[in-house]
């Protein structure tokens, strides 16, 4: 974790240095290793260095190659070093002598624009191009490290965050209302927008060349299935997950600092920690891996202390717990949202990430694993079951559904009726425009016989919560109607399901909250789930390596076995946290939401029905909407103030500035 800025004058004006170092001050919790900037007639880049790796310890940025004209600044950890340092010919320098932004301007000097499809790691960066007058800049595959920027036409200006940018006063600040709307029905797909109009997200997956004709924006990635290898057998699978999930383990725990992995009790975290364990204890390491939980002894239903005791039980942690129950969504609310720059959608965000930072940093720790999201990259697999309804394999539906059922606890005929009455009947019928005669059909039998009716409902009903004007304005209910139907069309298959998952913006989003909830205290999160070698090997693998018998995950749970503790290893609950989340919302902070909803709420009615807000409040319902809804409104209140507070600050600077001239 480091921070990276830029600008770049295509019209030929000078850089003012000092505009670099106002960008520099402002994502100075970045870097406190060393700052540093460069700047050549109407270019400038700047960096604020965090050291993690062993080889940045030794690691200058911006670097500056005299012989190709070419200059970086770079956010990376580079995971193919071996790979690229043969490809790259710089096997004449020791290893440890060859930092990660020395790979990739080599990698750039050899493949020049397709340099990125090469890399593998978390990064963003930029390149000026001295010899070409180009400004390349790329992000990596899932979007770990974060790049925002703003385009015109006499400047382009790039930061880690969106705070490095808005730094500078030139800089529009208006908001973005589509993306507002975006937010409040839940849809984070766009990739590209931010909540203010004039600054953008670079996406995963693509790089940037700016010049003098202007910015363009390519993908260098994109997810596509590989070959499955069908002839292996469930052991084989097993094996080459347990290996590819071994590597992108091993690959993030490349420090020159305490490393610690965070560990709910989940599938996904505790394969992170008791490989990374392992992997400690292979390499002769004499320190325990720290370990980092949230615990809810207030609010035991959200507890799930005992499958971590399960993990430490087998030894080689040293554990470290954060009160979960003690922190409420409210909970240094100002200073994250100083540090997000934006709302944020998670809430359990205030809870548990800020804290679980903030203890790390406490015990020494720089390095945090994390294991976000397995459950995408791994996939529970469910859309199989839809490939066999649509098959009329009706014999292998009714068998998986009957394992589902039985490790879910399900009824084996609710299962399967909800596919057998999609494809089996309805699809049929449609075909002979019978179904429209089920509109004749009693409600009550409409519910048993049409399990989804529901939803088109609520998308009429959906609207009433917002100001109408907004609504019209943003054309909400059709960004409703289109975001559902990509949620749930993508359903009917294995493989559509998973790219579903794998591609939809909230990823992006929950790691860039992570990011900057991380900067906040100086550590760096890594996540061997999102390393592209994994997610391929995933993806391309034959839906019955995803779901057997009523197993989700099936692959990863036999590629853990003889690693987890069996209890975790065929768990199949998940710990909802949302009662805890509810209770610190609707209880904890009740007097303090009271006022902001009743007596502060206008900063909100211009996008928000606040009648409708109020009720949904004080009955509890709607939590997601709720919490969409206050920290929005927060947010503004947030961004206001300081608004004020600069413009107070500038007329006092601009009096003394005066007296001074006066006297």
């Amino acid at each position: 974790m480091s921070g990276i800025i830029g600008i770049y004058h295509p019209r030929g004006k000078l850089v003012d240095p000092n505009d670099l170092s106002l960008m520099l001050d402002s994502i100075a919790h970045r870097g406190s290793d060393s700052a540093d900037c460069w700047y050549q007639e109407q270019v400038g880049l700047g960096h604020r260095m965090c050291w993690t790796t062993p080889e940045s310890l030794a690691e200058k940025l911006p670097q500056t190659d005299s012989a190709s004209g070419l200059t970086i600044t770079a956010d990376a950890r580079i995971d193919n070093r071996q790979e690229l340092i043969t490809k790259l010919n710089l096997n004449y320098l020791p290893p440890e002598k060859i930092t990660d932004s020395a790979i990739i301007l080599a990698a750039y000097q050899l493949w020049e624009h397709n340099c990125s499809q090469y890399l593998i790691g978390d990064f963003a960066f930029a390149i000026w191009d001295q010899r070409q007058q180009q400004l390349f800049c790329a992000r990596d595959h899932f979007g770990v490290k974060p790049f925002y920027y703003f385009a015109s036409d006499s400047a382009f200006v790039f930061a880690s965050e969106i705070k490095g940018i808005l730094t500078l006063s030139e800089m529009p600040q208006e908001l973005n209302e589509d993306k507002i709307a975006d937010y409040m029905i839940g849809d984070f797909d766009d990739l590209e927008r931010t909540f203010y109009s004039d600054i953008s997200r670079l996406p995963p997956a693509h790089s940037l060349i700016v010049d003098a004709e202007g910015a363009s924006l390519s993908c260098y990635w994109s997810l596509e299935p590989r070959l499955e290898l069908e002839s292996r057998s469930d052991e084989d699978y097993a094996l080459e997950f347990q290996r590819l999930f071994t590597e992108a383990v091993r690959c993030r725990l490349r420090a020159a600092f305490p490393v610690g992995s965070e560990l709910s009790g989940g599938l996904d975290s505790s394969s992170v920690a008791c490989v990374a364990r392992n992997l400690l204890k292979e390499a002769g390491e004499p320190e325990l891996l720290h370990t980092f939980s949230a615990i809810f002894e207030r609010i035991p239903e959200c507890d799930e202390s005992e499958y971590i005791n399960q993990v430490l039980a087998q030894g080689g942690f040293k554990s470290h717990y954060l009160h979960g129950d003690r922190r409420t969504p409210l909970t240094d609310i100002e200073q994250i949202f100083w540090h997000e720059d934006e709302a944020f959608f998670a809430p359990g965000f205030a809870i548990m990430r800020w804290g679980l930072c903030q203890l790390a940093r406490d015990r020494g720790v720089k390095i945090l694993l994390n294991g976000h999201d397995g459950d995408s990259t791994v996939s529970h697999g469910f859309g199989y079951l839809h490939e066999l309804a649509q098959a009329g394999r009706w014999l292998s539906l009714y068998r998986e559904a009957k394992g589902v059922a039985k490790i879910y606890q399900e009824s084996v005929w609710k299962v399967f009726w909800s596919y057998f009455y999609v494809y089996g009947i309805r699809k049929p019928l449609n075909q002979f425009r019978i179904l429209k005669l089920l509109s004749r059909v009693p409600q009550k039998l409409l519910k048993i016989i049409q399990p989804n009716r529901s939803t088109a409902n609520s998308v009429l009903r959906f609207s009433d919560s917002f100001n109408q004007h907004f609504v019209q304005q943003t054309n909400l209910k059709e960004r409703h109607r289109q975001w559902l139907k990509a949620e749930f069309g993508a359903k009917t298959s294995s493989q559509g399901e998973h790219y579903r998952l794998l591609t939809q913006g909230l990823h992006q989003l929950a790691l860039e909250i992570d990011d900057k909830a991380a900067s906040a205290f100086g550590i760096e999160i890594r996540y061997p789930f999102w390393d592209k070698r994994l997610v391929e090997f995933c993806f391309s693998l034959p839906p019955e390596q995803k779901l057997a018998q009523g197993w989700s995950r099936v692959v990863m749970r036999r590629g853990m076995a003889g690693i987890l503790p069996p209890e975790v290893q065929w768990r199949t609950s998940k710990m909802d946290f949302s009662p805890n989340f509810q209770h610190g919302l609707l209880v904890a902070e009740k007097p303090q939401l009271e006022q902001l909803l009743f007596e502060q709420s206008d900063i909100l009615k211009k996008y928000i029905n606040l009648d409708v807000l109020r009720d949904k409040f004080l009955a509890g319902k709607d939590i997601q909407f709720i919490w969409r809804s206050i920290s929005l409104g927060l947010w503004l209140h947030f961004l206001e103030q300081n608004i004020s507070e600069q413009n107070l600050s500038s007329e006092v600077t601009e009096h003394q500035t005066m007296t001074l001239k006066m006297n």
